[in-house]
C-alpha cells in the first residue's frame, strides 16, 4: 500500500506540473505563470484510484498529499525536481529527476513468493517541451542513476488544450519506450526465483501506449483543481511475464492545491 501511495503521489505531481504549464501557455506566458504558478510553497490534497497489472493486486483508493515549492526556473513538486535550463522561442529544455517507486517484495503479492526484492530507484535526465498555440509536445530521456535496474526510459507525448471559459480540457497521447534492463528487472523472473505459479522469464524492451484526458481550472477557492484519467496498453514484452495478469491499466486522480 505504501509503495502504491508513493507511486500515485509521483504521478500526480507530474500531472500537476504539466497542467500548470499548459494552462499558462494559453494566455500571456509571463503574466499567466505568475498568476497560476506564483513563486513559493504549494500544498494540497487529492485522491487516486489505480489499477495494478501484477497478479494479486487490485484497485486501490489512495489519499494524495501534495507539497511543493517553485521559483522562476526551479520546481519541487512532491518528489519531482526540475530545473529549466534553457528556453528559446516555444521550446523549453529541462533537467529533471524523479524517484521510480516500481519495485516489490514477497509480502506484496502471492505471485512474488521466492523472488528477490525489486527496489525503487531514482531516475534523472532531460526533458524537452514545445508549446504552440493549443498544442503541447514533450519528450524526455531518463536513466536509473542508482543502478538498481540500470534501465532507461524515453517518453514522447502530444496533447491539445481546449478552453471553455475558466475550464481547460486536455486530451493527450503518450508513447513510452523501456529498455530490456528495465523490463527484465521489474517483470522478469530468474530461474532461481521461480515458484509453483511462475517460470523463468527474461524481459525484453517494450513500448507502452497511453491515452489520457484531464479537466483543470484555477477558479475554485483560489487554488488549482484537476481531474485526470489515464488508460495504458502494455507491450507483450511486459504482459507475457508470469507476474502480470493484465495488459492494460486504468487510473483516475482528483486533486486540489494552492499556494501559501
Amino acid at each position: 500500500m505504501k509503495r502504491s501511495l508513493l507511486t500515485t503521489i509521483c504521478f500526480t505531481a507530474l500531472c500537476l506540473s504539466s497542467s500548470f504549464i499548459t494552462i499558462a501557455a494559453q494566455e500571456n506566458r509571463g503574466e499567466a505563470r505568475e498568476r497560476i504558478e506564483p513563486k513559493g510553497f504549494l500544498y494540497g490534497l487529492g485522491i487516486g484510484l489505480n489499477q495494478e497489472i501484477y497478479k494479486g493486486y487490485d484497485y486501490r483508493v489512495i489519499p494524495l498529499p501534495i507539497l511543493g515549492y517553485r521559483t522562476d526556473n526551479f520546481r519541487i513538486l512532491g518528489p519531482f525536481i526540475s530545473y529549466d535550463a534553457l528556453e528559446f522561442s516555444d521550446i523549453e529544455v529541462t533537467i529533471q529527476a524523479a524517484p521510480r517507486f516500481q519495485g516489490f517484495d514477497e509480502s506484496d503479492s502471492y505471485i512474488f513468493k521466492n523472488m528477490d526484492k525489486r527496489k525503487f530507484s531514482m531516475d534523472a535526465g532531460f526533458g524537452l517541451t514545445y508549446e504552440r498555440k493549443d498544442w503541447k509536445v514533450s519528450a524526455s530521456s531518463m536513466f536509473d542513476v542508482l543502478n538498481n535496474s540500470n534501465g532507461y526510459e524515453a517518453k514522447f507525448s502530444i496533447g491539445k488544450v481546449l478552453r471553455q471559459g475558466p475550464l481547460f480540457f486536455e486530451p493527450r497521447l503518450s508513447v513510452s519506450y523501456l529498455d530490456s534492463n528495465h523490463v527484465d528487472y521489474y517483470y522478469g523472473v530468474k530461474a532461481s526465483e521461480t515458484n509453483e505459479l511462475t517460470y523463468a522469464f527474461k524481459g525484453d524492451s517494450a513500448i507502452n501506449t497511453s491515452i489520457g484526458f484531464s479537466i483543470a481550472t484555477p477558479i475554485f477557492f483560489e487554488g488549482f483543481t484537476q481531474l485526470a484519467l489515464d488508460y495504458t496498453w502494455y507491450d507483450s514484452a511486459i504482459s507475457n511475464s508470469p507476474l502480470v495478469e493484465d495488459d492494460t491499466n486504468f487510473g483516475v486522480r482528483f486533486l486540489f492545491s494552492k499556494y501559501f
